[in-house]
């Protein structure tokens, strides 16, 4: 029957990668999207749901009962940002997105994308912000949830990142990815290794809790 699972951030260059695999695996039967604006891709696994505002997720609740996971990937710059709103963003619609799943479905799975350097007790304000979200999502009572710390990534497929100075990054960083991989095979992943990791996290558990670029490339690559 397959495995039904929930994504945010579908618009975004993590979420759109993880979508991207979500479509392309057969063991995923459904997908169910949450966006401000409809995502560029058209598949008859998707159901999505448009939403005006992030902290008020009622129009989601009567698709969550059947599903298997969620992969939130939702995430924005804080740069230019001050501790308040960055947490309003970052933690607030996070907490309100896990207490509604967890109340309409406590049996799935949450995998919760951050990025390396995520401290709680950090110098930086993102790092603490992340950090404080990863610690109160980790202690509901899911059925497992996931912790992705990911760092370099190179997006594949055609996506783009939605903030531009990344992009610009990652196209002179193209040339050379492959020779950046092989030199250093723990400090880059990509789009396809961490959508491959995600649906991978519903078929087993054994790998850790928190994910960093290491634990995302060996879980993409098993299962197979």
């Amino acid at each position: 029957m397959g495995y039904r699972v929930f994504i945010t951030g579908s618009t975004g260059m993590v979420g759109k990668g993880v979508l991207l695999e979500c479509l392309d695996h057969p063991d995923i039967s459904g997908v169910v999207l949450v966006n401000r604006r409809p995502v560029d891709v058209q598949h008859p696994k998707i159901k999505e749901v448009i939403v005006e505002d992030f902290h008020d997720l009622k129009p989601l609740s009567n698709q969550i009962s059947q599903l298997d996971a969620c992969y939130h990937c939702m995430g924005v710059s804080a740069v230019g940002k001050s501790e308040e709103q960055y947490t309003a963003i970052t933690y607030q619609i996070s907490m309100d997105l896990a207490t509604m799943l967890l109340t309409e479905n406590p049996y799935m799975i949450l995998c919760y994308v951050s990025g390396q350097g995520t401290d709680k007790d950090g110098s930086m304000m993102w790092a603490r912000v992340k950090g404080r979200t990863e610690q109160e999502l980790s202690e509901l009572s899911f059925k497992k949830v996931v912790l992705f710390r990911p760092g370099f990534i190179q997006p594949l497929r055609g996506i783009q990142s939605s903030t531009s100075w990344y992009n610009t990054i990652y196209k002179l960083t193209k040339p050379i990815y492959p020779t950046l991989r092989s030199l250093f095979p723990n400090a880059i992943t990509n789009t396809e290794a961490v959508g491959k990791a995600m649906i991978n996290c519903l078929k087993t558990d054994a790998h850790p809790q928190i994910m960093d670029n290491q634990h995302i490339n060996k879980l993409a690559n098993e299962l197979d």
